[in-house]
Order: C-alpha cells, then structure tokens, then sequence
C-alpha cells in the first residue's frame, strides 16, 4: 500500500485514488447486503416470512382463527399491522355468555375493547350470540352503544337459548345508532311471557328501528311478532320499502293456537311494497292451520317443512295469487291432483315446485306442467310421487313433461345406500 494512502481509499487503474464512498455508494451497500442476505436464504433454505406482501398476508389471516391471529401478530411488526387491516374487520361475531350459566366460550373484554377502539369503523357485519342472562343482553347494547359512528349493513341478533334482548327497551334504541346503513335486520324468537296474539310489545320497537334505518330492505320475524298493527305501520313508513319480508310460523307444542292477519293489512303493504316478497316458512301440525289461508296472502315463497293436508294445499290455490316458489315436504297417500291444478290455474307467476312424499297421478302431473309451460324454471319431484295410470307411466312420463317444459326432463331419484 502506498504510503499516504487511507485504509478505506480505492485503487484506480490509472494509479490514482477516491477518496472515501461515492454518491451512489449507500445504495450499492444495501443492494450488496441485501444479495449477501439472499444468497444466505438460498443456502440455508429459509425464508424471511416477515417480509410477505400485505396482499399474501391478508389472505392468510382470513383462513385464521381470531386467536390464532392474534398470536400471529406477535410474531413480527409487519405481520402485528396486517393483524388490524380493515379487511379482516369488517365481519365480527361478539360472543357474550355469563360463566356461571353456560359453558360457551366468551369473547375476552380486553378484545371487545381493541375492537370498539381501533375497529369501530372497519364493521359492517355484526352478530352477537348470547345466553339467556339479563347481563349478557345488557353488554351487548353497551357495545352496540360504541358502534354509533360505524356503517353497519348486516345486524344479527342471536341468542343461544332463551333470548334476553327482548326484554330489554334500550336494545332497540341503541339500533338508531347504525346511520341509516343497517341493511338486515332479524328477529327471530321472543320469550314466552310476550307471547301473545300480535307481539305488540315489541311491535313498537321494530318500527322504531325501521323508521330511523332508512336503508333496511330485509326484515326476518317469528310469526308471533306479526299483527296487523305491525303491517299498516311499515306500510305508511316513507322511507321504507322493503324488499324481503320473512316471517317464520313455527309450532312448539301440539296444538298451539296462532292469531289470524287482516287481508287490508297485506293489501296496504302490497301497495307500499308492490314488489315485496313475502317468503314463509311453515312448521306446523295439521291441526294448527285453521287460521291460515282463509283470505288471500301476498306470499311468494312457501315452505312446508311438516305433513301439510290435501285441504290446506287446497286453500292455497285459492289465496295465493302471487306465489312463486312452493315447497311441500310432505302430504299422505291421498293424492293432490285437484290441487296442483288449482294451484297451475291460480298462481300464474309460479316458477319452481318441489314436492317430497306426496301422491300426485301421472296424467294430473303433466297436466300441471302443461299449464305453466316454460315458466316452471325449478320442477323437483321425487319418482315417488308420481302414480302410473291408464295414461302414463313412469317410463314415459319423462317425455311428456319435457315436451311441455322445453328442455329434458327426469323425476328425482330416491338415493339408496
């Protein structure tokens, strides 16, 4: 080394020297560093995890359990802010049970507070499941009290046994708080002691609800909460028009007796709603449907999940003139071809059909189909239900029904195992 010269002097070819690293020296640094890091990886095969794109990471973190990312995040500083990214907060179930009278797990208080805190606005979807205890429905509104300011779009309340919310006024009042942007809002089963023709109690605080959340298009009830009161109101709400309308009919005890709903009270929600569907679902003994299709409804999707009689069937085509899709679980042995047909001449919107352990003659089934013609875009019949006569068989009957329907045609098969 030439005498003079620094330690850290770089040797020219034409013997002359600079002085100390250039401009573009730290960047060349950093390239040499982060080669040497590499090559290092390769050799020793291992991976620098914490340098994952957000956009990998994300999709990860959505296949985790919230524990299971909650100590992933303390893994590394990139991967603890992929842990708050608003994408995986925008879905939350807030699970709330007393220790002493369940023995479901409960979301820890510490967590309900760094989401009320951090996440508040991320929320759009938000579930909480209880117990029947007044303190867990109590929490739940205290936390639904801190979600004021977030734009909430789905609202589930959902009780593991008995539910409690009901029976709690401020719940309903604390719903105002979601800006208008609450978009379903579902309601499902009352406590016994507000079981009564109507539900009127509660009746009050569903339209409160519906006339603060201007948005709500989608409204799920127990048919116990239904009352006339209930439908005229919605029907004069001005910013409300919904669009779903479910309503659950659900026998506990043999022998239950419902209350009966005005025709003029589905008649002004049809003209409020013209559109509406009006879908019901029908958990019913045979002897519990004296109140039912008396007078015409305005429902579009039925559901029989229970033995349903050939007279109820009947009523059916005569008071359902907007029916689109109906669903019979099960009938008897006596068949229904007076009624399938009524139904065909009546419902002249009905598109799909689906019928389980029922007696329908062959000749009555293609008559039915001939009648609805394409619009049967949903024909689901088991091979059970169809009965050979002196016309059809059941090895032909599959040409007939295409031939009227315009595409091919076969009945269900019952799967044997």
């Amino acid at each position: 080394m030439k005498r003079g010269q620094k330690r850290g002097d770089k040797v020219e070819e034409g013997g002359g020297s600079v002085s100390g690293p250039g401009p573009g020296a730290p960047e060349v640094c950093k390239r040499l560093r982060r080669g040497d890091s590499e090559e290092r990886e390769q050799e020793d095969g291992a991976v620098d995890w914490g340098r994952l794109p957000e956009e990998i990471l994300l999709q990860i973190f959505q296949y985790l359990p919230l524990l299971d990312r909650a100590f992933a995040s303390q893994v590394c500083r990139g991967w603890n802010q992929a842990f708050h990214m608003p994408e995986l907060w925008r879905c939350f179930e807030f699970e709330l049970n007393q220790p002493a009278s369940s023995y479901l797990k409960a979301t820890h208080p510490d967590l309900i507070k760094q989401i009320i805190k951090r996440h508040s606005n991320h929320l759009q979807y938000v579930s909480f499941k209880v117990d029947s205890s007044t303190e867990s429905a109590e929490a739940a509104c205290d936390i639904l009290s801190q979600l004021v300011n977030c734009s909430l779009k789905t609202l589930g309340l959902i009780s593991t046994a008995r539910p409690s919310f009901m029976e709690l006024p401020k719940v309903l009042s604390l719903h105002l708080g979601a800006d208008g942007g609450v978009r379903e809002l579902e309601i499902s089963v009352v406590p016994e002691d507000r079981r009564h023709a109507g539900g009127r109690p509660v009746a009050q605080s569903i339209l409160c609800v519906a006339d603060q959340c201007h948005g709500l298009r989608e409204l799920a009830l127990n048919y116990h909460l239904l009352s006339d009161e209930l439908l005229l109101a919605l029907s004069s709400e001005r910013h409300v028009h919904l669009e779903h309308l479910r309503i659950d009919v659900v026998s506990e005890n043999p022998g239950q007796q419902f209350h009966s709903i005005k025709k003029s009270s589905w008649d002004a929600m049809v003209r409020h709603s013209p559109k509406f569907n009006l879908v019901m679902y029908f958990f019913l003994y045979e002897d519990e449907f004296g109140p039912f299709f008396r007078d015409e409804v305005p429902v579009t999707h039925l559901y029989f999940g229970r033995s349903v009689s050939k007279e109820v069937l009947g009523r059916v085509g005569l008071t359902c003139p907007r029916l689109v899709e109906l669903v019979v679980c099960a009938n008897g042995l006596r068949p229904l071809d007076e009624e399938l047909i009524r139904i065909a001449e009546r419902c002249k919107q009905l598109s799909a059909i689906g019928l389980g352990e029922c007696e329908v003659s062959c000749s009555a089934f293609v008559e039915f189909v001939k009648m609805c013609g394409g619009r049967l875009s949903q024909l689901s019949i088991m091979e059970e239900v169809l009965v050979p006569d002196n016309k059809y068989g059941l090895d032909d009957i599959h040409w007939e029904v295409s031939k009227h329907l315009g595409r091919v045609w076969f009945p269900d098969m019952m799967p044997t195992w």
